[in-house]
């Protein structure tokens, strides 16, 4: 069941109340349908259909490409292998150096004689049929001579073996951030040698993909004036810019259009091989060429996600005050930098201090380079990595203290009288009332009975034990601030653009820079502009994802899509309505300053309500025929609008997951997840509610079934859904969802973004949750996923040491109320600083 938010419109809605009502989108219909147009849908005259041959092996040097029997091949009309385009090619584009020495080898989209990971392109054939692509490419026969495979992220680091040896190492860049060094804070140093207790924690971010609906295809037409390309990518505008900066090409001669997309979470936020290779094949022919994957190629070669090593260090006082916070990572970037790849570590470092008050804090990540996949944005980006060890380093903290872990986490948070506060990373959150979204989840939860149960299952040595998980985060939204990400070395701006054109017949166009795979940017934005001209939602037509059509623009990632696009449109709306009231006034026969525009007309102030008005529809029309203008005014009433934030947005909510853990077993079950999400002012709740839960599912997955696993040769053995297990309906439960609004003051709708929040905020809580049911066991981490296997056989290793701990003393273990007398650590006495630390290791499947 879902507690749907019933309150009214915000102040953000005009009396048309668009803003702030649900509406079932305008793109469903032919979405659901499959009426649409997806880039595998096209079909061009004449056109050619490519399929990539692909290394077997990881780390490999290239000795000998024999394309003969491929290219005799019936229907084949071209194979190109590296070392036809190497001069041609280029090297794929990083946009995101993080430090001026970061290291970086060169990407070709087609090996020329050398593979770093298994799935490498090394060579592309031509057909007049997919399947005699595909045949032919089985033909291509390719000579390798192994290289040492460098797999392990920690192996990696010490660089036992070279990923790429031309490099000399397998650190790319190390980025560090000091709050004493930058003057947000004191020494994390100093905070550690003079604090009560010290907590130390190592934590796994395991390797995820993105697994879109919409396998990636791309399409090129060259038979023009223009290259056209179509692609299921979140980037048209980023990825027309790439193609000319990397092939040479004018860029005025390059059109990219991303139609329907379906879906991306960070996954087609890149500029891919196969899409240069499309282009070159196009050129090299001279006739249309379509590539589309398979689901395989998509698992195995589409960049993966997150793959990190935590290791966290949190000081505090006895009394639970944190006092510094110390972070230290090794990030895989897989075999190569992908479009903002180095960076999605940097995003996290401002979020691991997260809502809490920390004085001092230290950040460190260096980056590594294996013979993986490339990893890139996923869902998050950064967000969720630091929200789960931050989450999940406070309930060590609470353990440590014998202490219920909100009660420390209370404690410790921003409270909502301290916004705007200024943060240890130097980043000002706005607005958030942290209390009320946790009274509220609590209430919808039932925390404490809850807790009453747990601690009768416990007493009395249920079989299955039930666990409490609490995640309270915040996330860095609307991705923009173009000061801040210069500062940050990052390379291009965060701006967004958007264009209202009035038609004559007093329909509305927009126009967006931001371009949907599956947000509803159609309807929210024909909600926004109704309610800014009072027009009719019906009357709205969004239009974007063409670069001929949306000529600037940005794109979309980071839950910038409302926040800064949507700030963009209304201000070009706000534009249209100055462009209007001198027309008004001239035909009201009024001055200017005495018009009042409201639900789509313009009145004279003083006038009385029977007076008539006149409406943007008209003055469209008279725009239009241009018979009676003011003097000097031009006919046109269109206007564009560029908006840059001068902050982020900073979205928060609280997340409590209950789970039961078969002690016997291992398998665990979600008896009830209830999240309490501000997001600010919401435009469509229907669509909140949409994001919400698919976010949550995402999240929850990473914490209990998805794992990108590799053998000790390279080889993902995760190359298919029969063993990349993502979540159906029937493994997933009703979620109770609910929101609290404190209004974000960087846009005027108020709104933060929350396309990633859910994924963010679930993980912890629920990894949080399956550990608090069996920690009378001993258990003390379990590698993500909580696999029963995985959770059976940390039972099992954790009773060894642990069955002296009776389960009365381990009751008072997270039991509000009901704290140990002796809180558990090396010193057992809480008088002298305490330090544990949990050591996890590589590898896949346990």
């Amino acid at each position: 069941m879902t507690a749907v938010d019933d309150r009214p419109a915000t102040d953000a809605a005009s009396p048309s109340g668009e803003v702030g009502r649900d509406r079932r989108r305008k793109e469903d219909q032919r979405l659901i349908t499959g009426r649409t147009k997806w880039t595998d849908n096209l079909q061009l005259q004449g056109m050619l259909h490519l399929a990539m041959v692909r290394s077997p092996v990881a780390h490999a040097r290239i000795t000998g490409v024999d394309a003969t029997a491929a290219q005799e091949s019936q229907g084949v009309i071209a194979v190109l292998t590296g070392e036809d385009v190497k001069d041609l090619q280029g090297s794929l584009p990083c946009a995101w150096p993080i430090t001026e020495d970061q290291k970086a080898p060169p990407h070709p989209a087609i090996a020329v004689d050398r593979v770093a990971f298994s799935g490498e392109i090394v060579a592309v054939v031509a057909a007049r049929t997919a399947a005699a692509a595909r045949d032919a490419a089985e033909l291509v026969d390719v000579d390798y001579e192994d290289l040492p495979a460098v797999l392990d992220l920690k192996a990696a680091a010490a660089d036992e073996a070279l990923a790429h040896p031309d490099l000399g190492t397998n650190r790319s860049a190390t980025w560090v951030f000091d709050s004493a060094e930058a003057g947000t804070g004191s020494s994390v140093d100093d905070a550690i040698a003079e604090a009560d207790v010290v907590v130390e924690r190592e934590f796994r971010q395991q390797r995820l993909i993105p697994a879109f609906m919409e396998p990636r295809s791309t399409v090129v037409d060259p038979t023009g004036e223009q290259f056209v390309m179509w692609s299921a990518t979140q980037v048209p505008h980023i990825l027309r810019l790439m193609l000319a900066m990397t092939l040479g090409v004018d860029e005025g001669k390059v059109r990219v259009i991303a139609p329907d997309v379906g879906g991306g979470f960070g996954g087609k936020l890149q500029v891919t091989p196969e899409e240069i290779i499309t282009f070159l094949m196009a050129r090299h022919t001279g006739r249309p060429c379509k590539w589309t994957e398979t689901r395989s190629e998509s698992l195995l070669s589409a960049h993966h996600g997150r793959d990190q090593w935590q290791k966290l260090t949190l000081a505090a006082r006895s009394d639970g005050t944190v006092t510094g916070l110390k972070v230290e990572l090794l990030a895989d970037m897989g075999a190569y930098l992908g479009l903002v790849t180095p960076g999605v570590p940097i995003l996290g470092a401002f979020m691991f201090n997260s809502i809490y008050k920390f004085p001092a804090y230290h950040f460190a990540c260096t980056n590594v380079f294996t013979n993986k996949t490339w990893t890139d944005a996923y869902r998050g980006a950064g967000r969720p990595e630091a929200t789960f060890a931050i989450e999940r380093i406070m309930d060590e903290l609470a353990l440590e203290l014998g202490r219920d872990p909100m009660e420390v986490r209370e404690q410790n948070w921003i409270t909502h009288d301290e916004f705007p506060f200024t943060t240890v990373c130097g980043l000002e959150y706005d607005s958030g009332n942290y209390e009320a979204a946790t009274d509220r989840a609590k209430e919808l939860f039932g925390y404490d009975e809850l807790r009453a149960e747990q601690r009768r299952r416990r007493e009395s040595g249920d079989r299955v034990q039930l666990g409490i998980g609490i995640s309270t985060f915040t996330e860095m939204c609307g991705l923009a601030p173009s000061r801040v990400l210069g500062s940050l070395n990052y390379g291009a701006g965060g701006w967004e653009h958007a264009s209202v054109r009035m038609l004559p017949t007093g329909k509305v166009e927009v126009i967006t820079g931001s371009s949907a795979h599956g947000q509803g940017h159609e309807t929210a934005w024909s909600q926004i502009v109704a309610d800014q001209l009072g027009v009719p939602f019906e009357d709205v037509e969004v239009l974007h994802g063409d670069t001929q059509i949306s000529h600037k623009g940005l794109d979309t990632y980071g839950s910038r899509s409302l926040v800064v696009g949507g700030q963009a449109v209304i201000n070009a709306a706000k534009k249209v309505i100055e462009k209007a009231k001198p027309l008004a006034a001239h035909q009201l026969e009024a001055n200017v300053d005495d018009l009042e525009f409201r639900d789509g007309k313009f009145t004279v102030l003083g006038a009385g309500e029977d007076q008539e008005g006149i409406g943007l529809a008209g003055l469209a029309l008279a725009v239009f025929a241009a018979h009676d203008l003011p003097d000097g005014m031009e006919p046109s009433l269109d206007a564009d609008a560029t908006f840059d934030p001068v902050n982020f947005s900073f979205p928060h909510g609280t997340h409590l997951c209950a789970m039961e853990v078969d002690t016997e077993t291992g398998a665990t079950t979600m008896r009830s997840y209830v999240c309490v999400d501000d997001i600010g002012n919401v435009v469509n709740p229907l669509i909140v509610e949409g994001q919400v839960h698919g976010g949550l599912v995402q999240g929850i997955a990473q914490a209990l079934w998805e794992e990108a696993v590799y053998d000790d040769q390279g080889t993902l053995v995760s190359g298919s859904f029969v063993d990349y297990t993502l979540p159906t309906t029937a493994d997933t439960i009703n979620f109770v969802t609910d929101r609290t609004t404190s209004p974000a003051t960087s846009n005027d709708l108020g709104v933060k973004g929350v396309g990633e929040a859910g994924c963010i905020a679930s993980t912890p809580a629920v990894v949080n949750a399956v550990l608090d049911a069996i920690r009378q066991y001993g258990v003390e981490d379990i590698l993500m996923p909580c696999t029963p296997e995985r959770v059976w056989r940390a039972i099992q290793e954790g009773n060894a040491g642990a069955r002296a701990e009776t389960a009365e003393d381990a009751a008072g273990h997270f039991i509000q109320g009901e704290p140990n007398q002796d809180p558990p650590g090396p010193s057992g006495t809480g008088d002298a600083p305490t330090s544990t630390t949990t050591t996890t290791q590589e590898g896949g499947q346990a």
